[in-house]
């Protein structure tokens, strides 16, 4: 059979989805050679996957805007793009977009609902769009693949979709997120131009993940800790200015980094370096920042809500993201005490090995398996 899956965000650049995207393919491929094609909508902005050019790649050029609403009205139109993926005996879309295709079977990954169930931190284009296209996208597809327990019961509670057509398949981190030696910390710490104790956080700056209060935090710690800092990795998103208004209302610019995107190839030596690694998120689908810093030996605090607190299991500090003081609490225990710092980061390694895109990859087909067999 061939599976014809979607790579549009990670050639696209589209930091979590399309690392999600590249990660699964290689590993599909790895366990199912010649069996996969790729697709693509390619913008301007479009790199090419060096590592994934062996596989067939079906590709067309069409602005992101133009390309959610041509497939969100031929959906409702029923109005098939069969064409665009020749010979695809199933088709999966690995973000929230879902071609519509004529008597083809599909998988769609769902990562989340954050629109549904925080809209504020939408923009409002965005909201508009998800709200109708996503219970749509859902109803067609022909199974859905959740990466975790938190969002296959958002999935069930919101859409009411049934437990039966919805499996959890756990994202993993990359096999490059591992503990760094001292020199290559050192040399990325030098090219970032960083201190020597720091926290770190990943993702983009945008509402949900929650930075306004965890630089209220560190605001809190450094006045016994003046020497803290906090490392922000990650590109401005949407809605970011009440963060840079926190930042300078408490009095932190000097304390807070800003080295913006970073390339994968440095991540692992950026956390390593950490103290610690924290994720306030007030909400994720999967939250694979997490198991990078763990991967790396990376000791990490994060939120007990959504996905976070199931990812993280009991190798990891948690706490209520919307409580300053007990983000304070277990960051304020992180920084003192490197004996709690070094069992973290046994933990967290023993946790992190738990997760790998070849058992994520082995999870997928089994539901690609059971799709073409119904």
């Amino acid at each position: 059979m061939t599976i014809t899956i979607d790579v549009s965000a990670a050639v696209n650049g589209r930091a979590g989805l399309g690392r999600y995207a590249a990660s699964l393919s290689r590993a599909v491929d790895a366990l199912k050679p010649g069996q996969i094609r790729l697709f693509a909508n390619k913008t301007p902005q479009a790199q090419g996957l060096p590592d994934l050019a062996h596989i067939p790649l079906d590709a067309i050029r069409v602005g992101y805007k133009p390309w959610r609403m041509a497939i969100l009205l031929a959906q409702m139109a029923g109005i098939g793009f069969n064409r665009l993926v020749p010979g695809a005996d199933l088709f999966h879309a690995t973000e929230h977009l879902l071609m519509p295709l004529h008597r083809t079977p599909t998988v769609l990954t769902v990562h989340d609902l954050i629109y549904r169930l925080f809209p504020s931190h939408h923009k409002r284009l965005n909201y508009w769009y998800l709200n109708l296209a996503m219970p749509l996208y859902v109803r067609r597809a022909s199974h859905i693949i959740a990466v975790s327990e938190n969002t296959r019961s958002d999935l069930m509670r919101l859409y009411g979709t049934s437990a039966e057509k919805i499996s959890v398949v756990y994202e993993a981190p990359s096999l490059n997120f591992a503990p760094q030696s001292e020199a290559r910390i050192q040399a990325v710490r030098e090219k970032f131009q960083l201190p020597d104790r720091y926290l770190v956080t990943l993702g983009t700056i945008e509402p949900r993940k929650n930075l306004p209060r965890l630089v209220e935090a560190l605001a809190a710690l450094r006045r016994d800790d003046p020497g803290l800092h906090l490392a922000v990795i990650g590109a401005k998103g949407w809605l970011y200015e009440d963060f840079f208004h926190t930042i300078h209302a408490f009095g932190q610019a000097d304390a807070v980094v800003l080295p913006g995107f970073v390339p994968d190839g440095d991540l692992p030596a950026l956390l390593g370096g950490a103290l610690a690694a924290v994720q306030p998120s007030l909400y994720e689908g999967f939250g694979l920042p997490v198991l990078e810093a763990m991967a790396c030996g990376t000791p990490v605090a994060c939120s007990a809500t959504s996905s976070l607190g199931e990812i993280a299991g009991d190798a990891a500090l948690t706490f209520d993201p919307e409580a300053v003081d007990e983000i304070v609490g277990a960051l304020g225990r992180l920084t003192a005490d490197q004996g709690l710092r070094d069992s973290l980061r046994e933990s967290g390694l023993d946790r992190a090995a738990r997760f790998s895109w070849a058992r994520a990859a082995a999870e997928t087909w089994a539901v690609y398996q059971g799709v073409l067999g119904s």
